[in-house]
């Protein structure tokens, strides 16, 4: 009973936690806008909160890895958060907007991991792949519905009230976290040594190195999977929408909210079968299938001539994200094991698609001012279709002996 009360807490922290995370979205770029910065500096300042997000992904993700409390961490990344949204609305100038870039690059990098690892914490690793589906589903609900809300508010009230909302959505959010219980790792007997205590995981195993976990092939060859995918994925609705609504009318905007919003019901309703699959059929076969949209995606958007038909184009990006938003928790799952460098792979792939999404943006703008948009567009896409080559040739499949017998099991029993 505690178990279940403790998963529907876990539906709600999702939920809430994209709430949070999209009044840092576009909004930010409108809200600067609006008090007279320059495009230069606007981008200058997004930049600060990427170059952040991405110089913490690994000292976050071994910072939850070293604490035995990830609901505290969590926590802690939320309080951050709403400090963030705060600054942001209390003054559009240089010093508040730099110190809510930054604070928020690094809460969002601690706060991914140690949600994943309540995840884990909460369920078996047979179940994992069902639950992080679960979280994707929750997570791209409340993404789509507070877009809604907080752009009436940006429309109706101030677009300044669009961060109190986005701190006002993260109360819930603590809420949904304390209802959360799990059996919190044992302590460490008293007098133990400290250095030997290190090398320990919070069950008792031995800890991997750094050195070792840099030399697994799997973590190496997914890591270049998730650059080639981002190098396709990050700038494609951008130059997309960039080209195809240069002329439009009124409906502009309406057309780039349908693109964001409808991929989230996509996730949505595709996310917890991607999870059931990726355990059934292995990681290998549900990767191809995400990855396989990317060039299709890219190579019709080089076609599309009416803004209307990049909505219907962009529903690929659901498909894509839904198979992306739980596979890298799983297979960081699959790479650590149980030997204490979960939440550090986490980090290390999310450092991985940081890097990707910047060369992505920089070399589409690069190619569509030299070539034009449509040769981008195939620049993407040859990306997008290298990636799924890497993963049908390279990629081993991580799903180990023992979770093959876990899901097994049950259907030679019916």
């Amino acid at each position: 009973m505690v178990i279940a009360r403790s998963l529907r807490a876990l539906d709600w922290l999702n939920f809430f936690v994209a709430n949070v995370q999209t009044g840092f979205g576009p909004f930010i770029a409108s809200y600067l806008a609006a008090n007279k910065w320059t495009q230069g500096e606007i981008g200058l300042m997004l930049s600060v909160g990427t170059i952040s997000a991405m110089a913490s992904q690994l000292p976050a993700g071994a910072l939850v890895d070293a604490m035995r409390n990830k609901k505290f961490a969590a926590a802690s990344a939320i309080v951050a958060i709403i400090a963030s949204a705060l600054f942001l609305a209390a003054s559009p100038t240089f010093v508040p907007v730099f110190a809510a870039e930054v604070l928020h690059g690094f809460a969002s990098c601690m706060l991914v991991p140690a949600m994943a690892a309540i995840s884990l914490a909460l369920v078996s690793r047979a179940d994992l792949g069902d639950r992080l589906g679960r979280n994707a589903r929750w997570a791209s609900i409340g993404s789509a519905l507070t877009a809604a809300l907080m752009g009436v508010f940006g429309e109706y009230f101030s677009l300044r009230s669009v961060f109190f909302l986005t701190a006002a959505l993260a109360l819930p959010a603590l809420v949904a976290l304390n209802m959360i219980h799990h059996e919190m790792p044992p302590k460490l007997p008293r007098g133990a040594n400290a250095k030997a205590a290190q090398k320990l995981t919070a069950d008792g195993e031995e800890r991997e190195s750094l050195r070792d976990l840099l030399r697994d092939r799997r973590l190496l060859i997914f890591a270049a999977c998730v650059v080639l995918f981002h190098l396709s994925n990050a700038a494609m609705l951008n130059l997309a929408a960039g080209e195809v609504t240069a002329h439009m009318g009124d409906n502009v905007q309406l057309v780039i909210a349908a693109c964001i919003i409808v991929p989230q019901f996509i996730v949505a309703a595709l996310s917890p079968w991607v999870g059931r699959q990726a355990q059934r059929w292995g990681r290998r076969p549900v990767l191809i299938l995400g990855f396989c949209a990317l060039p299709l995606r890219a190579v019709l958007f080089a076609g599309v001539s009416s803004p209307y038909l990049l909505v219907p184009v962009q529903m690929l990006d659901g498909i894509s994200a839904a198979v992306f938003g739980v596979m890298l928790p799983l297979i960081a799952a699959d790479v650590a094991g149980g030997k204490g460098r979960y939440n550090l792979c986490i980090g290390f792939f999310g450092l991985a698609a940081g890097v990707g999404a910047t060369l992505s943006t920089a070399a589409a703008g690069f190619a569509a001012d030299r070539f034009g948009t449509a040769m981008s567009f195939f620049g993407l896409a040859a990306a997008g279709a290298l990636a799924a080559a890497l993963v049908w040739l390279a990629m081993p499949e991580t799903r180990d002996a023992a979770m093959e017998k876990a899901v097994e099991e049950p259907a030679v029993e019916a």
